[in-house]
């Protein structure tokens, strides 16, 4: 019995999926095309052809293979460093909001705790205290009820204990940090610590970015220190996505009167200079500060603040889209 016969006693609609039939000893082998089907329509279709062959005179036993489309791989995971060159500027309180305006846009989304010295992430996305587990010798990250999971030397030393270590072990940590189980996470944004020193050399050597956002507050000071980190990704070949202003505008609580304790414009005016693109300004405001103590992102809730985050990450996933498509150099 050739192949043709075998697939005369099956059904048109399941005859169609037969790539090969042959019958030898006694033993028939089938293989079907199974794409576009469940589980549960492979297994009926399984046992179908199983009862209508086995039924065949001088078959004793009938074997089916299944094939079928391979799913598409999972786009490439895309990493974005948040960075500056001077610290209390607003990184973190940057990321970890970025981080849950793009998990309410149904981004998957990560936050990668690169402050060695100085992590604050578990606060912010409340999973102080919190250990990763570990499988197959890499990281597994501590997931959030904002539904961003974050891996920070925070979770990995006792609360308040100084971290001093030389740059190589820096630089080893990060790399530990990245190279985990991130899953389903599409996306990485990577919380760097202030300047431009080794986890950063570190970062653009191993674990290159696709691109990089650089915040600062408005004044001279801050926007000397952020040009640097700029020109630091540009020197590594990294796309800036654009600047950040924070602490840019503040309203009295008592008679709502906006004053700029920080000046205001600077960083705007810098984009405007140097041509890379101005994504935002963050309000300097009383209301972020508490969110961030209390483990309750400002962008996790409604108002101007959240607004004025979630629409940095709107750019931001925009830009994520061109980078996507090939439109970003």
């Amino acid at each position: 019995m050739d192949q043709d016969e075998i697939k005369s006693r099956l059904p048109a609609s399941i005859a169609a999926r037969v790539q090969t039939a042959k019958l030898k000893d006694g033993i028939a082998t089938l293989v079907l095309d199974a794409g576009g089907l469940d589980a549960s329509a492979r297994d009926g279709l399984e046992a179908a052809v199983k009862d209508m062959i086995g039924a065949v005179e001088g078959i004793a036993d009938v074997r089916v293979g299944m094939i079928a489309d391979r799913a598409p791989p999972p786009p490439p995971r895309r990493i974005i460093a948040v960075g500056s060159g001077k610290g209390g500027v607003g990184k973190s309180t940057l990321t970890a909001n970025l981080a849950v305006a793009l998990a309410r846009m149904g981004r998957k989304v990560g936050v990668v705790d690169a402050d060695i010295y100085g992590p604050s992430q578990p606060t912010i996305l409340a999973n102080k205290g919190q250990r990763p587990q570990s499988e197959d010798g890499k990281l597994v990250p501590v997931p959030s009820k904002w539904g961003v999971s974050v891996l920070s030397m925070g979770h990995l030393v006792e609360p308040g204990k100084a971290i001093a270590w030389r740059g190589p072990m820096a630089g080893n940590a990060l790399g530990q940090l990245i190279d985990a189980h991130w899953g389903d996470a599409e996306v990485l944004l990577v919380d760097l610590p202030p300047g431009t020193g080794d986890v950063q050399l570190s970062m653009l050597q191993k674990h290159k970015p696709t691109g990089a956002i650089i915040i600062s507050t408005p004044q001279d000071l801050a926007l000397i220190d952020a040009q640097r980190a700029a020109n630091l990704f540009e020197t590594g070949k990294v796309p800036i996505v654009g600047l950040v202003e924070n602490m840019a505008g503040y309203a009295c609580p008592h008679c709502g009167e906006i004053s700029d304790p920080f000046g205001r414009g600077g960083v705007e005016a810098a984009s405007e200079a140097t041509g890379i693109p101005f994504l935002g300004r963050i309000p300097l405001a009383m209301d972020i500060r508490e969110d961030s103590d209390a483990g309750t992102p400002t962008a996790a809730g409604d108002g101007p603040q959240a607004e004025a985050f979630t629409m940095i990450a709107r750019r931001l996933s925009d830009w994520l889209d061109n980078a996507s498509a090939g439109a970003v150099p």
